[in-house]
């Protein structure tokens, strides 16, 4: 499908951006501070990223479902859900950061545990922090917690973008820019020397890439009928004249304005009127915001459990081993970030697509797509787990003394990653159908698995229980949902579209659709540009540590 492989290719562009820059960074910190400190900055970072992965409500999914379901000549209506996503989103991330930093001293005095000398584990000179003590680990906790509203709507405007059918703003902001400008800010202190003293100076050149993010996207979300009347209306339905014109935008739902439309030259940008709308438009916009908060309402709580089980063990393992542990699994579990980013590229081209086909019941283009996706992410990221696995105990010497015995937890979870990469996007493919109380069943199921193990292994085994309690958890991710979506609609991740599907390694044409309503789903996927989504695939908890 050369769309899907085009689609792919954006998102794999920006992986390998984002997966350098974040390796270099997790080196450049665990070189340049002692392991207990890079343990506590781990630590609160993914604790931020958890956090911040509760607070996006699933909002940002919720938007590209309904996006990529609604047709060219209803664009005017997609705008009227960007309003009820980010309120409660703001809301909440306000009342958070403020909790947060008022209760940074006791969550500081759990992870910091007990008071050690700095010890230098790198090449880099001084120590950047001056070691793990409770009153370090509040400031940057202060640091980060202030950082949090703005990193959460970031991620939320990024999703909105590719909700206009690009993925031009996600590969360019958050696989290229953050990465690039968080390792140069905090290369930058930590080789220097400049954040010696300056508790707050790492975490806060770590977040700061989250602000122009934010401003960009608002940016590009400004005119998004220039950017998504080609890539929606131009394969599907001629637009209708109030689309041509540019009566749709973020204006309609962003600020209120007057009851009639604004001139046709400022249509499609921000107005910042103070008139109430009109009251049909009142009307809809309370309709329309009932209607995203009844799908997304029971997501939201899914996307809180995916958050915590993505990154829940590195907690876990400073709360219970301490946080010179965290950091030894934390490194032991980076080289798998460049595979997972690859398995996220190829789902942001292949999950709107599975929504428009499942929407339509249309199972043999879903399977195509499936087995598609499937049999690419088993070329591109088996190697990379099996020379993960089997090249760590050299790899890890790049993070310093003291990271190779992390070679353990590099072959479990490179095992295990093969595994869950042979199952496919099951969980996309669930949600897609719309079962998403499944979907959510089975997060709460892995999640439950993974801590009790973590409990009863990583006292006494460390980074490697820590491993071993996530294997478990994602393997029950991907087998439970693989087994349901099987059952119920007869869906394998492999089957006879499984090696056609590599022809287009060779160059060869796709297989002519069956079909009409085949041929009007391969239209749609052979020619727009990369649509709208946000990956919902198992992504290893600490595999966006540091991004």
């Amino acid at each position: 499908m050369a769309s899907l492989a085009k689609g792919g290719l954006a998102g794999l562009a920006g992986a390998v951006v984002s997966a350098g820059a974040q390796m270099l960074l997790m080196v450049v910190l665990a070189r340049g501070l002692d392991a207990a400190s890079a343990g506590v900055v781990f630590t609160t970072t993914s604790l931020c990223l958890m956090v911040a992965g509760i607070l996006r409500l699933d909002a940002g999914n919720g938007l590209i479902y309904f996006i990529a379901r609604t047709r060219a000549e209803q664009y005017r209506e997609i705008s009227r859900f960007l309003r009820p996503a980010l309120t409660p989103v703001v809301v909440l991330s306000l009342v958070a950061s403020v909790l947060v930093y008022l209760g940074a001293d006791p969550l500081a005095a759990l992870i910091s545990g007990p008071t050690e000398p700095p010890r230098p584990s790198g090449t880099f000179g001084a120590v950047a922090l001056t070691g793990p003590s409770p009153e370090t680990t509040a400031t940057i906790l202060r640091t980060l917690a202030l950082a949090l509203p703005v990193i959460v709507c970031a991620d939320l405007l990024v999703a909105a973008t590719r909700g206009l059918g690009t993925m031009r703003p996600t590969t360019l902001l958050t696989g290229m820019l953050h990465p690039a400008a968080q390792l140069l800010l905090v290369g930058t202190l930590v080789m220097t020397g400049a954040a010696a003293g300056r508790a707050w100076a790492i975490p806060a050149a770590w977040s700061a890439p989250a602000l122009p993010v934010l401003l960009l996207a608002a940016l590009w979300l400004r005119r998004p009928t220039r950017h998504a009347s080609g890539t929606r209306g131009k394969h599907r339905r001629r637009s209708t004249p109030d689309l041509q014109a540019g009566t749709t935008g973020l204006h309609d739902v962003v600020t209120p304005l007057h009851g009639t439309d604004p001139p046709a030259k400022d249509r499609g940008t921000f107005h910042l009127g103070t008139a109430p709308p009109s009251q049909d438009d009142a009307t809809r916009a309370r309709g329309a915001a009932a209607e995203f908060w009844r799908y997304t309402g029971p997501r939201a709580f899914g996307g809180a459990v995916q958050a915590v089980f993505q990154r829940l063990d590195v907690v876990l393992v400073a709360l219970l081993a301490g946080p010179a542990e965290a950091a030894v699994y934390t490194a032991a579990t980076r080289f798998k970030v460049v595979g997972q980013l690859v398995n996220q590229g190829l789902a942001q081209a292949a999950q709107p697509r599975l929504i428009l086909a499942m929407a339509d019941g249309d199972l043999p283009v879903a399977r195509r797509l499936y087995q598609t996706a499937t049999i690419w992410l088993v070329v591109l990221t088996w190697p990379i787990w099996l020379g993960y696995a089997l090249l760590a105990p050299w790899l890890l010497r790049a993070f310093g003394d003291g990271y190779d015995g992390g070679a353990m937890v590099a072959a479990v979870l490179g095992v295990t990653m093969m595994v869950a990469t042979a199952c496919g996007m099951v969980d996309v493919v669930l949600t897609a159908a719309g079962h998403t109380a499944s979907s959510m069943a089975n997060m709460l199921t892995a999640i439950m698995v993974t801590i009790a193990l973590d409990i009863v292994l990583v006292p006494s085994h460390g980074a490697l229980g820590a491993a071993l309690g996530w294997s478990a958890g994602v393997l029950a991710k991907n087998l439970l949902p693989l087994f349901q979506i099987s059952r119920a609609y007869g869906l394998r991740p492999f089957g006879p579209h499984t090696m056609p599907s590599l022809r287009l390694w060779r160059g060869g044409p796709p297989p002519r659709p069956q079909n009409t309503t085949h041929a009007r789903h391969l239209l749609l996927v052979h020619s727009t540009s990369t649509p709208p989504t946000s990956a919902t695939t198992p992504v290893p908890r600490e595999a966006e540590t540091t991004s």
